[in-house]
Protein backbone atom coordinates (compact mmCIF):
# COMPACT_ATOMS: atom_id res chain seq x y z
CA UNK A 1 0.00 0.00 0.00
CA UNK A 2 1.41 3.62 -1.05
CA UNK A 3 2.19 5.50 2.29
CA UNK A 4 3.36 9.14 0.16
CA UNK A 5 2.59 12.12 0.76
CA UNK A 6 -0.11 12.89 -1.33
CA UNK A 7 -3.57 11.61 -1.70
CA UNK A 8 -6.04 10.16 -4.16
CA UNK A 9 -9.85 9.41 -2.71
CA UNK A 10 -12.79 8.46 -4.59
CA UNK A 11 -16.80 8.65 -2.81
CA UNK A 12 -18.95 6.38 -4.28
CA UNK A 13 -22.85 5.91 -3.70
CA UNK A 14 -22.31 1.90 -3.28
CA UNK A 15 -19.93 -0.50 -3.03
CA UNK A 16 -18.55 -1.09 -6.52
CA UNK A 17 -19.32 2.32 -7.54
CA UNK A 18 -15.66 4.00 -6.79
CA UNK A 19 -13.86 1.19 -8.06
CA UNK A 20 -15.85 0.55 -10.93
CA UNK A 21 -15.83 4.90 -12.69
CA UNK A 22 -12.53 4.94 -11.09
CA UNK A 23 -10.41 2.09 -9.87
CA UNK A 24 -8.00 2.33 -13.13
CA UNK A 25 -7.05 5.69 -12.05
CA UNK A 26 -6.77 5.13 -8.62
CA UNK A 27 -4.02 2.41 -9.81
CA UNK A 28 -2.18 4.93 -11.51
CA UNK A 29 -2.08 6.83 -8.94
CA UNK A 30 -0.90 4.30 -6.12
CA UNK A 31 1.79 3.18 -8.78
CA UNK A 32 2.98 7.25 -8.63
CA UNK A 33 3.71 6.42 -4.83
CA UNK A 34 0.13 7.94 -4.16
CA UNK A 35 -2.24 6.71 -0.80
CA UNK A 36 -5.85 5.76 -2.39
CA UNK A 37 -8.75 5.98 -0.11
CA UNK A 38 -12.08 4.21 -1.13
CA UNK A 39 -15.25 5.76 0.33
CA UNK A 40 -18.63 3.72 -0.34
CA UNK A 41 -21.95 6.05 0.92
CA UNK A 42 -23.63 2.76 0.90
CA UNK A 43 -22.83 -0.80 0.74
CA UNK A 44 -25.61 -1.27 -1.98
CA UNK A 45 -26.93 -4.10 0.16
CA UNK A 46 -30.43 -3.74 -1.54
CA UNK A 47 -29.32 -4.58 -4.77
CA UNK A 48 -29.69 -8.73 -5.33
CA UNK A 49 -32.12 -10.06 -6.90
CA UNK A 50 -32.82 -13.45 -4.36
CA UNK A 51 -30.73 -12.80 -1.72
CA UNK A 52 -31.62 -11.65 1.86
CA UNK A 53 -30.47 -7.99 2.59
CA UNK A 54 -28.32 -8.98 5.98
CA UNK A 55 -26.68 -11.60 3.81
CA UNK A 56 -25.83 -9.28 1.06
CA UNK A 57 -25.03 -6.42 3.35
CA UNK A 58 -21.96 -8.68 4.13
CA UNK A 59 -20.94 -10.03 0.88
CA UNK A 60 -20.77 -6.33 -0.08
CA UNK A 61 -18.41 -5.66 2.77
CA UNK A 62 -16.28 -8.54 2.14
CA UNK A 63 -16.33 -7.61 -1.49
CA UNK A 64 -15.04 -4.25 -0.78
CA UNK A 65 -12.13 -5.02 1.32
CA UNK A 66 -11.67 -7.65 -1.15
CA UNK A 67 -11.41 -4.96 -4.08
CA UNK A 68 -9.65 -2.55 -2.04
CA UNK A 69 -7.04 -4.66 -1.32
CA UNK A 70 -6.94 -5.63 -5.27
CA UNK A 71 -5.97 -1.58 -5.12
CA UNK A 72 -3.80 -1.39 -2.64
CA UNK A 73 -6.18 1.40 -1.34
CA UNK A 74 -7.98 2.05 1.95
CA UNK A 75 -11.73 1.11 2.62
CA UNK A 76 -14.47 3.42 4.49
CA UNK A 77 -18.09 1.96 4.29
CA UNK A 78 -20.55 4.60 5.90
CA UNK A 79 -23.11 4.04 8.23
CA UNK A 80 -26.10 4.66 5.10
CA UNK A 81 -28.57 2.68 3.57
CA UNK A 82 -28.99 1.47 -0.06
CA UNK A 83 -31.73 3.62 -1.51
CA UNK A 84 -31.81 6.01 1.19
CA UNK A 85 -29.24 8.09 0.89
CA UNK A 86 -30.29 12.14 1.86
CA UNK A 87 -28.78 15.03 1.36
CA UNK A 88 -27.97 16.85 4.71
CA UNK A 89 -25.67 18.78 6.75
CA UNK A 90 -25.21 15.04 9.10
CA UNK A 91 -23.73 13.17 6.15
CA UNK A 92 -21.78 15.83 4.48
CA UNK A 93 -20.22 16.55 7.90
CA UNK A 94 -19.32 13.17 7.88
CA UNK A 95 -17.77 13.45 4.49
CA UNK A 96 -15.89 16.38 5.21
CA UNK A 97 -14.33 14.96 9.01
CA UNK A 98 -13.35 11.90 6.67
CA UNK A 99 -11.78 14.27 4.09
CA UNK A 100 -10.21 15.65 7.28
CA UNK A 101 -8.51 12.85 8.61
CA UNK A 102 -7.41 11.29 5.54
CA UNK A 103 -6.55 14.77 3.63
CA UNK A 104 -6.64 13.75 -0.15
CA UNK A 105 -4.89 15.92 -2.42
CA UNK A 106 -7.73 14.82 -5.38
CA UNK A 107 -11.23 13.86 -4.42
CA UNK A 108 -13.47 11.76 -7.49
CA UNK A 109 -16.85 11.26 -7.18
CA UNK A 110 -20.05 10.97 -9.22
CA UNK A 111 -21.29 13.23 -11.75
CA UNK A 112 -24.72 14.39 -10.46
CA UNK A 113 -26.87 13.74 -14.23
CA UNK A 114 -27.63 10.31 -12.97
CA UNK A 115 -30.47 8.23 -13.26
CA UNK A 116 -29.80 7.15 -9.88
CA UNK A 117 -30.82 9.14 -6.21
CA UNK A 118 -27.80 7.93 -4.39
CA UNK A 119 -25.70 8.78 -7.03
CA UNK A 120 -26.91 11.93 -7.36
CA UNK A 121 -27.29 12.46 -3.73
CA UNK A 122 -23.36 11.66 -3.10
CA UNK A 123 -22.42 14.20 -5.73
CA UNK A 124 -24.19 16.69 -4.20
CA UNK A 125 -22.87 15.82 -0.29
CA UNK A 126 -19.21 15.53 -1.65
CA UNK A 127 -19.38 18.97 -3.02
CA UNK A 128 -21.11 20.38 -0.12
CA UNK A 129 -18.85 18.65 2.16
CA UNK A 130 -15.52 20.84 0.93
CA UNK A 131 -16.55 23.25 2.46
CA UNK A 132 -17.04 22.02 5.61
CA UNK A 133 -13.79 20.50 5.14
CA UNK A 134 -11.60 22.92 4.41
CA UNK A 135 -13.11 26.27 6.67
CA UNK A 136 -11.12 26.26 9.90
CA UNK A 137 -13.71 28.19 11.73
CA UNK A 138 -15.27 25.05 11.70
CA UNK A 139 -13.75 23.29 14.35
CA UNK A 140 -14.01 19.92 14.63
CA UNK A 141 -11.56 17.03 16.06
CA UNK A 142 -9.41 17.28 13.01
CA UNK A 143 -8.12 20.31 11.29
CA UNK A 144 -9.22 21.89 8.38
CA UNK A 145 -8.25 20.36 4.52
CA UNK A 146 -9.55 21.37 1.70
CA UNK A 147 -8.30 19.13 -1.38
CA UNK A 148 -7.08 20.25 -4.28
CA UNK A 149 -8.97 19.17 -6.76
CA UNK A 150 -12.03 17.85 -7.42
CA UNK A 151 -12.99 15.60 -10.22
CA UNK A 152 -16.10 13.90 -11.26
CA UNK A 153 -15.76 10.04 -13.11
CA UNK A 154 -17.26 8.21 -15.78
CA UNK A 155 -20.59 5.62 -14.41
CA UNK A 156 -22.77 4.46 -16.57
CA UNK A 157 -26.03 5.52 -14.74
CA UNK A 158 -24.70 8.62 -14.67
CA UNK A 159 -24.48 9.97 -17.74
CA UNK A 160 -26.47 13.05 -18.81
CA UNK A 161 -24.56 15.86 -19.50
CA UNK A 162 -21.00 14.32 -18.83
CA UNK A 163 -18.76 15.84 -20.76
CA UNK A 164 -15.15 14.36 -21.14
CA UNK A 165 -12.30 16.94 -19.77
CA UNK A 166 -9.64 15.29 -18.57
CA UNK A 167 -8.40 12.08 -20.34
CA UNK A 168 -5.69 9.64 -18.31
CA UNK A 169 -3.42 6.93 -20.37
CA UNK A 170 -4.25 3.68 -18.16
CA UNK A 171 -3.20 1.12 -20.67
CA UNK A 172 -0.57 -0.53 -17.78
CA UNK A 173 -3.03 -0.40 -14.95
CA UNK A 174 -6.13 -1.79 -16.65
CA UNK A 175 -5.76 -5.66 -16.66
CA UNK A 176 -5.07 -5.10 -12.90
CA UNK A 177 -8.44 -2.85 -12.83
CA UNK A 178 -10.56 -5.56 -14.80
CA UNK A 179 -9.24 -7.58 -12.19
CA UNK A 180 -9.83 -5.64 -9.16
CA UNK A 181 -13.56 -5.16 -10.33
CA UNK A 182 -14.16 -8.83 -10.55
CA UNK A 183 -14.04 -9.23 -6.62
CA UNK A 184 -17.84 -8.31 -6.71
CA UNK A 185 -20.30 -10.56 -8.05
CA UNK A 186 -22.44 -7.90 -9.21
CA UNK A 187 -19.69 -7.08 -11.80
CA UNK A 188 -18.99 -10.67 -12.79
CA UNK A 189 -22.66 -11.11 -13.52
CA UNK A 190 -25.43 -12.81 -12.09
CA UNK A 191 -27.00 -10.68 -9.94
CA UNK A 192 -28.02 -7.45 -12.61
CA UNK A 193 -29.15 -7.88 -16.38
CA UNK A 194 -26.37 -4.76 -17.09
CA UNK A 195 -23.28 -6.26 -18.54
CA UNK A 196 -20.87 -4.34 -15.89
CA UNK A 197 -17.39 -6.10 -16.79
CA UNK A 198 -18.09 -5.59 -20.42
CA UNK A 199 -19.01 -2.48 -20.19
CA UNK A 200 -16.09 -0.49 -18.51
CA UNK A 201 -13.68 -3.16 -20.31
CA UNK A 202 -15.30 -1.43 -23.87
CA UNK A 203 -15.25 1.79 -22.21
CA UNK A 204 -11.65 1.84 -21.54
CA UNK A 205 -11.46 0.93 -25.43
CA UNK A 206 -13.46 3.74 -26.30
CA UNK A 207 -11.97 6.25 -24.10
CA UNK A 208 -8.45 5.37 -24.97
CA UNK A 209 -8.80 5.27 -28.86
CA UNK A 210 -10.47 8.79 -28.63
CA UNK A 211 -7.41 10.00 -26.45
CA UNK A 212 -4.49 8.09 -28.75
CA UNK A 213 -4.28 5.28 -26.13
CA UNK A 214 -4.81 1.82 -25.66
CA UNK A 215 -7.27 2.29 -22.35
CA UNK A 216 -8.44 5.40 -21.29
CA UNK A 217 -10.53 6.96 -18.69
CA UNK A 218 -12.74 10.05 -19.27
CA UNK A 219 -12.88 12.44 -15.68
CA UNK A 220 -14.91 16.16 -15.98
CA UNK A 221 -14.06 19.13 -13.88
CA UNK A 222 -16.68 20.87 -11.90
CA UNK A 223 -17.81 24.44 -12.93
CA UNK A 224 -15.42 26.81 -12.44
CA UNK A 225 -12.43 24.94 -12.17
CA UNK A 226 -12.16 24.62 -15.56
CA UNK A 227 -9.05 26.85 -16.48
CA UNK A 228 -6.87 25.20 -13.53
CA UNK A 229 -3.78 23.37 -14.58
CA UNK A 230 -3.96 19.62 -14.49
CA UNK A 231 -3.90 18.27 -11.09
CA UNK A 232 -4.05 14.38 -12.08
CA UNK A 233 -1.20 12.20 -13.06
CA UNK A 234 -1.22 12.55 -17.61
Amino acid sequence: MATGDRTIMVVGGHAADAEVMAGATVLKHVRAGYRAVLVHMTLGEKGHRTMPVAEYTEQKRREAEAAARALSAEVVCMPYLDGELAVNEEIQWKIADTMRQYRPDVVITHWQGSIHRDHRNTSINVKEALYFAGLPAFKRELPAWYPRSLYFAENWEDPYGFQTEVALDVTEVFPAYLEAIKCYELVRGGISSFPYYRYYDALGTIRGAVAGYEKGVALMRPEGARTRKQDLLG
